[in-house]
């Protein structure tokens, strides 16, 4: 015989929605109202005041309206062709002979069919016609898109640029190209290659002026001193070397990195040299004594790219970890963080005149201002690469370079990318090898420098025969701003 059945286990009825809701509310009612009932019933004065301001708000035009308006709009409606109810129509100049304010002028007039509730056609078929004057304005008017006024973009219309071309291929390399610089007197440059040597070109002709051999890995950094006749190198070995471009020769290495440098800059004022790498820091040396003195300590992942100013902030790198850091040169603390970008930051670029400069990363170029590094606005377009090096000339035009050999050049002021051009891969290399790794314009801006991994340099120069017409500007300004 079965026991007797416990009360947890009798089937629950489900509680049907309806029940459910007006629990709910009944719960409600008792937290909320004082008289634990129904709702208090509305005021009929605050009732009176809202509907007023509704039709005041809504309806202000059609109250308006004059009976001489009316009558005159039904004249000119019967003139026309027949308009299909709830249409909106403007009358233009030649329809409207309102001459009390010494000109035509445009009203708008709603015309619907249905019970005449106010001034009907002459015609008799239940035509209602409203004319809003011009000068009456509310919200239901200006949301309305006929006589909406277009609202000019406040975004920069780009300069003209002309479309750069590449005029000559220099060969002479054994390995990838990884970094360049152009000495001073802009009469030569220099290139620092995977084959471990750096090679000095004549910049006028192209032709090889001089091979300097001492680092044993690639090369991947190189400057020029406007002071002295020094040139400093750096790569993969760990090493950072001074040449005397007098003799030819090492005079200083500046040891202290525990890993590969990618990268080196010259404080412009001061004989500092900069360089960071893959120990995730940015040492500063002084050139003459080959003291280090300084190890700016922060970044998370390797120091990819640095640049220094004359004024605070002082030295500026990117790293792998994402971010940017602005640093105070006197005390070797960071003066503030740049976290917009998402993936590595790979290269910098500043304005030679302007107090701003690019960043730019895996299909993101960010423009920031200087010197609080305030995120100014995006690049308009997506460089769909990793970008590897960017430059621009004192003329407003930025070049970006990325691992498939996309080169794009953009006007400065607005973002405007204005022309896209590929790097075309030489016979005997592999279509991967178009990457781009390093570039830099020469001291009039008038030139382009281009380090690539099929082993060659490439230069690149405006086109001298277009012009605005036969390459036109086509610019749309975008319809926001994002912020990252």
């Amino acid at each position: 015989m079965p026991g007797p059945v416990m009360e947890s286990e009798l089937p629950v009825e489900p509680q049907s929605l309806k029940k459910l809701s007006f629990k709910s509310l009944k719960r409600a009612l008792d937290l909320f109202s004082p008289t634990h009932g129904q709702f208090p019933p509305p005021d009929p004065e605050s009732k009176k005041i809202r509907v007023s301001h509704k039709l005041n708000t809504e309806y202000a035009g059609f109250r308006n309206v004059s009976p001489e308006d009316a009558a005159r709009a039904a004249k000119s409606q019967a003139q026309q062709a027949p308009i299909p109810s709830n249409a909106l129509t403007l009358l233009g100049p030649q329809q409207s002979n309102d001459t009390q304010k010494g000109g035509p002028r445009k009203d708008l007039v709603i015309t619907s069919t249905g019970q005449p509730r106010g001034q009907t056609d002459a015609g008799g078929q239940g035509r209602i016609t409203a004319i809003v004057p011009s000068h009456v304005t509310s919200e239901r008017n200006m949301s309305t898109s006929a006589i909406m006024e277009r609202i000019p973009s406040r975004w920069p219309r780009p300069v003209w640029h002309a479309p750069w071309k590449n005029y000559r291929v220099i060969s002479g390399h054994l390995g990838w190209v990884r970094s360049v610089a152009v000495d001073p007197s802009n009469t030569w440059f220099c290139t620092g290659s995977a084959d471990r040597t750096i090679k000095i070109w004549d910049l006028a002709s192209g032709r090889l002026r001089l091979t300097l051999t001492g680092h044993i890995d690639q090369v991947r950094g190189l400057a020029v001193s406007s002071k002295h006749t020094y040139m400093f190198s750096a790569g993969d070995d760990k090493l950072v070397k001074c040449w005397d471009l007098e003799q030819n020769k090492v005079i200083r290495s500046y040891h202290g990195h525990l890993s590969g440098v990618y990268c080196l800059a010259l404080h412009p004022t001061i004989d500092i040299l900069l360089t960071g790498g893959r120990d995730s820091v940015c040492r500063l040396w002084d050139v003459r004594s080959k003291v280090q003195i300084r190890a700016l300590t922060g970044h998370d992942n390797t120091v990819c790219s640095v640049f220094t100013r004359p004024t605070d902030p002082q030295v500026i790198t990117g790293s792998h970890d994402s971010t940017i850091k602005m640093w105070d040169l006197r005390t070797g603390r960071t003066m503030s963080t740049l976290t917009h970008h998402k993936k590595s930051v790979r290269a910098m670029a500043p304005h030679p005149n302007e107090d701003s400069f690019v960043s730019a990363s895996a299909e993101n170029i960010k423009k920031f201002s200087l010197p609080r590094g305030e995120f100014m606005h995006n690049m308009l377009s997506q460089q769909k690469t990793i970008i590897n090096t960017a430059a621009v000339n004192e003329e407003g035009v930025l070049a970006t370079a990325g691992d498939n050999g996309s080169l794009w050049f953009w006007d400065w002021t607005s973002g405007h990318n204005f022309q896209q051009a590929q790097t075309i891969v030489q016979p005997g290399s592999l279509d991967s090898e178009a990457g781009i790794y390093a570039m830099t314009y020469d001291l009039t801006g008038s030139r382009l420098i281009t380090c690539e991994a099929d082993k060659t340099i490439k230069m690149w120069k405006e086109d001298d025969t277009a012009t605005p017409e036969t390459h036109p500007l086509h610019f749309k300004p975008p319809r926001d701003m994002r912020r990252f």
